[in-house]
C-alpha cells in the first residue's frame, strides 16, 4: 500500500467522524424522541387491550354462531349465553358443596369433618368433575344447559335456586334447586319448568346427563387403593354391581336391561353418588385405568337419561351423596331418600360375595362395633376381634386336632398294613383294610377338615371387611401410622419388581407365622400317614411352604391392619396348637381307642358322609379289579 492510498483512507475516516459529530441530536431532540416513543408504546398497549376485548367478543359470538351451526336451541336462553362463571357455596358442619353458575352443576365438594388425604390435605371430591345437562326443544333440538350462565335468585347457607329465562317474561323460567339436608352429606336436586311447555319437547320428555370425573388418589398405597376404586351402580329392584376394579371397563344399556337407581364414582373410602328417583332408563358407563404417576386412579364417565316433565307438573328429583363410605352412615342416609325406594347405599362398602357379606353384615360388623364402642386403640380392637373369633372356632378346632391325634396314635397299625401290602397292585386292598381299621377304632379320617371349612369363610370375610373399614383409616398402632395402608418404616425409595419400594413388617410377621403354621400342619399330617403316603405328599409339602413366600409379595402393599390381623390369627393358631398338643396324652388317647374297639367289636361304627362314600368307591373299584383279573384268566 503506497503513501497516497494511506492518506486517502485517513481523509475518508476524518470526513465520516466529522459528519457523525455534526449530525448528533441535541438534548432537546433526544427528549422529544423519547416522549414520542412513550406515546407509541402506550398506543401499542391500548391496541393490545382492544385486541383482547375483540377476541373475547368474537369468542362469545362464536359460541352463539356455534349453537346455530349445530342446529341446537341453546339460543332459546340467549340472554344466558354470556356472563361470568361464579361459584355458589352451600355448607353445613360436615360438607361444603360448590356449584358453578356456568352449567348449574357441582364443581367441588370439600369434607369438613377432619378427613385428610395422604398429603395431609382436606379430602375433596368432584374437583375434576364435568357434568353437562341437556334438554330438548319443541323442535327436538338440543338445549345444552352446560353452556348457559344461571342466575341465582334465592340463596341461603344450605339452599340455592338457579334460574334460566327464555325471554323477557320472567314468569316463564327453568329452575334448578340444590338443598343440603341438615348436617348430612346428601344434597337434593330439583329441576322444574315453569310455563315452558311451548318451548320444550312434548315427545322427548327426558333430561340427558353427561357426567365425567377423575378418581384422585387419596390414600398412601396407590395400588391397594386402586383395587377398591370402582364405578358402582345399583339396578332397579336388584343388587349393586360394579365395573372392573383391575382394568378399564364399560357397560352399555341394552334392550331389556333394568334401569339404574344410582351411579357412584367410588374410591376406597369416599364416593360421589348420583341418585335418580325417576330412575336412569338409558345409560353408558365407562371406567378407564390411569398411570400411577398421574395421581389419578381411574377416569369415570356416565351418560344417563331420566324423566323430565316440560309442563312442570312433575319435578325431576335427584340427589347427590358426597361423603365417606361408612357402613352405618350410609344406612342412615338411606332414610333421606326423596322417594320410597330403599337406596341400599351401604352396598358401597364391599363386604364380599353373598356368603361372606352375610357373615360380615350380621356377625363381624356387630362384633367390631361392640369392641370399638369401648374407645380402645384400633390395634387392640383387632387383637380382641381375633381372640373372640378364635374362641368361636375353638370347639371344632379341638375336635379336628383330636381326630388327627387319633390317627397319629394309630400310625403304627397303619405302618403294619403297609408292610403287609408292599406291592402297588395291592394298594386298593390296603386302603380298604385301612378304612376298616379306622372304622373299628371309631376314627374318621375326614374329621380334620371341619375347622378349615368353618374358619375359611371367616378368614375370607375379614379379608373383605378390614380394607373397607373406614374406622381404621388414619389410625396408628405400633410402627404403623395408618392401619388402612401399608406400613413402610423400612423404605428404600426406589421400586424393586414384585416388592415395591418398602418392606411391610406386619406382612413379614404374617408370612413368618404362616410358615410356622405350615410346618406344624405338615408335621401333624406326616405323623398320621404311612411312610409311603408321606413320600407321596412331598410335592404338596413343597407347595405349602411356597405359599407364604407368595403371600409376602402379594400382601406387602396391602393394608397393615389386614396383615396385622392375619399375623395375630396365625400366632393364636400356633398357641392353640401348642396348648392342645401339650394337654393331649397319646397313651391315654390310645387306651380310649382300644376301649372303644373292645366295646364296639360286635357293632362297629358305621361310616357316614364323605368317608362312607369313599369306602363305597373303594369297594366298587376292588370289584372292578377282580372282574378284570377274572376275564384275563
Amino acid at each position: 500500500m503506497d503513501k497516497n492510498t494511506v492518506t486517502g483512507f485517513v481523509l475518508i475516516g476524518a470526513v465520516l467522524l466529522g459528519f457523525s459529530y455534526l449530525n448528533q441530536p441535541s438534548q432537546e431532540q433526544i427528549e422529544a424522541q423519547m416522549k414520542q416513543d412513550s406515546l407509541r408504546i402506550e398506543k401499542i398497549k391500548a391496541d393490545s387491550v382492544a385486541a383482547v376485548k375483540a377476541r373475547e367478543i368474537n369468542a362469545e359470538l362464536a359460541r352463539v354462531n356455534d349453537s346455530i351451526r349445530r342446529n341446537d336451541s341453546t339460543t332459546l336462553f340467549f340472554r344466558h349465553l354470556t356472563g361470568e362463571a361464579r361459584t355458589v357455596t352451600l355448607r353445613n358442619k360436615n360438607v361444603e358443596v360448590n356449584l358453578s353458575t356456568l352449567g348449574g352443576t357441582p364443581c367441588g365438594v370439600k369434607l369438613l369433618d377432619g378427613f385428610q388425604n395422604y398429603r395431609k390435605e382436606t379430602v375433596t371430591l368432584l374437583t375434576k368433575s364435568q357434568m353437562a345437562l341437556e334438554l330438548r326443544s319443541e323442535k327436538n333440538e338440543r338445549i345444552e344447559l352446560s353452556r348457559l350462565y344461571f342466575e341465582p335468585v334465592a340463596q341461603s347457607d344450605s339452599s340455592v335456586t338457579m334460574r334460566l329465562y327464555p325471554d323477557a317474561d320472567e314468569t316463564r323460567h327453568l329452575d334448578l334447586t340444590y338443598t343440603l339436608r341438615g348436617d348430612s352429606y346428601m344434597t337434593d336436586v330439583r329441576l322444574q319448568a315453569h310455563q315452558m311447555a311451548q318451548y320444550l319437547s312434548t315427545s322427548d320428555k327426558s333430561l340427558y346427563i353427561d357426567w365425567q370425573d377423575s378418581c384422585l388418589q387419596q390414600e398412601k398405597g396407590y395400588d391397594f387403593e386402586n383395587r377398591y376404586a370402582t364405578l358402582t351402580y345399583k339396578e332397579k329392584d336388584d343388587d349393586t354391581d360394579e365395573l372392573s376394579q383391575t382394568g378399564s371397563d364399560s357397560k352399555d344399556y341394552e334392550s331389556g336391561d333394568p334401569a339404574l337407581e344410582w351411579v357412584a364414582f367410588k374410591n376406597q373410602f369416599f364416593s360421589a353418588v348420583l341418585i335418580g328417583h325417576n330412575d336412569f332408563s338409558s345409560y353408558t358407563l365407562q371406567s378407564a385405568m390411569q398411570t400411577k404417576e398421574s395421581g389419578i386412579l381411574k377416569n369415570y364417565a356416565a351418560s344417563l337419561k331420566t324423566k323430565f316433565d316440560p309442563t312442570g307438573r312433575d319435578i325431576t328429583t335427584m340427589q347427590f351423596y358426597t361423603g365417606p363410605n361408612n357402613y352405618h352412615l350410609l344406612q342412615d342416609h338411606n332414610e333421606l331418600s326423596l322417594s320410597d325406594k330403599d337406596l341400599e347405599l351401604e352396598n358401597l362398602v364391599n363386604l364380599g360375595w353373598p356368603l361372606f357379606r352375610w357373615i360380615n353384615r350380621f356377625f363381624i360388623i356387630y362384633l367390631f362395633d361392640w369392641l370399638t364402642s369401648w374407645g380402645l386403640p384400633m390395634g387392640v380392637v383387632l387383637l380382641l376381634l381375633t381372640i373372640l373369633i378364635k374362641i368361636v372356632v375353638y370347639p371344632p378346632t379341638r375336635k379336628s386336632f383330636l381326630s388327627s391325634a387319633r390317627m397319629r396314635v394309630l400310625k403304627p397299625k397303619v405302618d403294619e398294613l403297609s408292610r403287609k401290602y408292599p406291592n402297588q397292585e395291592d394298594a386298593m386292598k390296603k386302603q380298604q383294610e385301612m378304612m376298616a381299621l379306622y372304622k373299628e377304632y371309631g376314627v374318621s379320617p375326614m374329621g380334620g377338615c371341619l375347622p378349615m371349612l368353618i374358619q375359611m369363610p371367616l378368614w375370607i370375610a375379614l379379608f373383605n371387611f378390614v380394607p373397607n373399614a373406614i374406622e381404621l383409616r388414619g389410625q396408628s398402632f405400633l410402627w404403623a401410622d395408618d392401619l388402612s395402608a401399608y406400613d413402610d418404616v423400612i423404605n428404600w425409595g426406589f421400586h424393586i419388581p414384585l416388592l415395591g419400594d418398602h418392606l411391610s413388617i406386619f406382612c413379614l410377621l404374617f408370612c413368618v407365622t404362616n410358615i410356622i403354621n405350615t410346618v406344624i400342619s405338615m408335621r401333624q399330617q406326616k405323623n398320621q400317614m404311612s411312610s409311603e403316603q408321606a413320600s407321596q405328599m412331598k410335592m404338596m409339602q413343597y407347595m405349602m411352604y411356597f405359599m407364604p413366600v407368595m403371600f409376602f409379595f402379594m400382601f406387602n402393599d396391602y393394608a397393615s391392619g389386614l396383615c396385622y390381623y392375619y399375623f395375630l390369627s396365625g400366632l393364636t393358631s400356633i398357641l392353640v396348637m401348642w396348648y392342645l398338643r401339650k394337654t393331649t396324652d397319646d397313651k391315654k388317647l390310645l387306651a380310649q381307642l382300644e376301649a372303644y374297639r373292645e366295646a364296639h367289636k360286635n357293632d362297629p361304627k358305621k361310616l357316614t358322609g364323605l368317608a362312607a362314600r369313599l369306602e363305597a368307591l373303594q369297594k366298587q373299584q376292588e370289584m372292578m379289579r377282580q372282574q378284570q383279573n377274572y376275564k384275563k384268566k
